[in-house]
């Protein structure tokens, strides 16, 4: 065979492989944007281009924990010593809203100098190569787990606490970890019981199962709310989208709607407000 025939047929084999051949990954972009998703499986960062949030005004009966992690994340932005923070406690009480209020009110007052980079609970695993990609920006960036918790068997909270606060590396310097969850300390309460009763060494295992919530500085409660405080949030939301509803009115049907849920919180109000706004033909934007 000649070797233009030699060199045809290599240069065909070379197109073949080079179309089989997965495209190159690139790397993600973290200047094109402020709030991004991680993404385990390709180990990329999906840009969200709006947030779904709301202002911090709207955010009602948790002036303390709102006031706090405000300065938390303003010091962070500024690049200031701040803590990682636990958001803990009732559900819908805006513990993840509060999350993305502050990012957008601090990149309001701060030119867009805070990315909000989110991770879902099972892609805990990857954290540490999503850490690496963080490190290599220069621009200060929120990680945000929404409802983290573990269950008995689940092994992946020790290679948090690695990262929030140990090994070699520990976090980087532009990252900061804000998290989410129903449980002070993210495991089950019988959970940690069992580990007491069940233990070779009772005190060890439980200081192993609640470490985890050490490595968060800040502590932030959230506790159901009033009822006084459940209207002001309706109050609150129906000025907000000018909302053609009495006092009298609204206060009943209000009150009739936490009955049929079971529950006040921010969640159960902001369900009865699109239900209003929906009756009386109100966009909500």
């Amino acid at each position: 065979m000649s070797e233009e025939k030699i060199l045809e047929q290599l240069n065909r084999i070379a197109d073949s492989l080079e179309r089989l051949a997965p495209p190159a990954r690139s790397e993600p972009d973290i200047e094109a944007g402020d709030a991004f998703v991680w993404q385990a499986e390709s180990n990329s960062l999906r840009l969200i281009p709006k947030v779904n949030h709301v202002g911090m005004s709207m955010l009602q009966g948790i002036d303390r924990v709102k006031d706090i992690l405000l300065e938390n994340t303003l010091r962070f932005a500024k690049g200031l010593p701040a803590n990682n923070a636990l958001l803990w406690g009732a559900r819908g009480m805006g513990k993840s809203s509060l999350v993305k209020a502050a990012h957008a009110l601090v990149n309001q007052q701060l030119d867009h100098s805070l990315v909000l980079v989110e991770i879902h609970r099972e892609d805990i695993p990857s954290l540490p190569l999503l850490m690496q990609v963080l490190q290599k920006t220069e621009r200060r960036c929120v990680l945000f787990c929404d409802d983290l918790s573990f269950d008995s068997d689940d092994s992946t909270y020790k290679s948090l606490k690695t990262v929030l606060d140990g090994g070699l590396e520990g976090r980087p310097s532009n990252v900061i970890f804000y998290a989410t969850s129903n449980r002070r300390h993210m495991m089950r309460r019988d959970m940690i019981e069992n580990e007491r009763s069940t233990a070779i060494m009772p005190s060890e295992a439980i200081e192993e199962k609640v470490s985890l919530s050490d490595r968060f500085g800040l502590w932030l409660g959230f506790h159901s709310c009033s009822q006084d405080e459940y209207l002001d949030m309706i109050r609150g939301y129906l000025a907000h989208y000018n909302i053609p509803i009495s006092e009298e009115e609204f206060t009943a049907e209000a009150i009739e709607w936490t009955r049929t849920r079971g529950s006040r919180s921010g969640r159960v109000a902001w369900q009865y407000i699109q239900d209003i706004a929906g009756r009386t033909g109100t966009i909500i934007e």
